[in-house]
C-alpha cells in the first residue's frame, strides 16, 4: 500500500493521541480515554477485546478501580504512516509503571498499533492494539 503525504497539522494531531492518553491515565480519566476512540472504536489488549466508547470506557472504568489503581503509563511514537487523507498507523512504544517504578519493566513493555481515522474533522481512533515488547513474557497491560 502506498503511503500518503500528510501535512505536519496532521501529523501532530495524530501523534498527540499518546500524550492524551498519557494525560487521562495520569489522572484516572476513563472518560478522557474512550472519547479518544471513534463511537465504534476497538480496544484490542491480551486477553482484552472491548467493542464501542461506552465498553471502553467502561473497561477503564473498573480498570483504575483495581488493576491499575496507582499506575502511570508512558509511551512515545515510533512510526506515523498515512494512508489517505484521513487515515494513519501510529506505532509506539511504552509501558505500564507500577507505583514506585521510574522505568517500564520488561514484563510491561509494549509495542501498540493506533489505527486513526479522521471523522467530523477530527482524528480519532478506529482501533488500538497492543502486545508484549519482549518474546515470551507475558503483557498484563496497556500503554502509549
Amino acid at each position: 500500500m502506498t503511503t500518503h503525504e500528510a501535512s505536519a497539522a496532521d501529523q501532530a494531531a495524530v501523534a498527540v493521541m499518546t500524550q492524551k492518553m498519557l494525560a487521562a491515565w495520569a489522572h484516572g480519566d476513563a472518560s478522557a480515554i474512550a472519547d479518544l476512540f471513534t463511537d465504534d472504536g476497538t480496544l484490542i489488549l491480551p486477553g482484552i477485546f472491548r467493542q464501542g466508547r461506552q465498553d471502553i470506557k467502561a473497561y477503564f472504568t473498573d480498570a483504575f478501580a483495581t488493576t491499575y489503581a496507582g499506575t502511570q503509563v508512558v509511551g512515545k511514537p515510533i512510526s506515523l504512516r498515512f494512508f489517505g487523507p484521513d487515515t494513519a498507523l501510529l506505532l509506539s512504544s511504552g509501558g505500564v509503571l507500577s507505583e514506585g517504578e521510574t522505568e517500564v519493566s520488561d514484563e510491561q513493555a509494549i509495542r501498540a498499533g493506533w489505527f486513526a481515522v479522521r471523522t467530523d474533522g477530527q482524528w480519532r481512533l478506529a482501533a488500538y492494539q497492543n502486545s508484549t515488547a519482549k518474546t515470551g513474557l507475558p503483557n498484563p497491560g496497556t500503554g502509549a
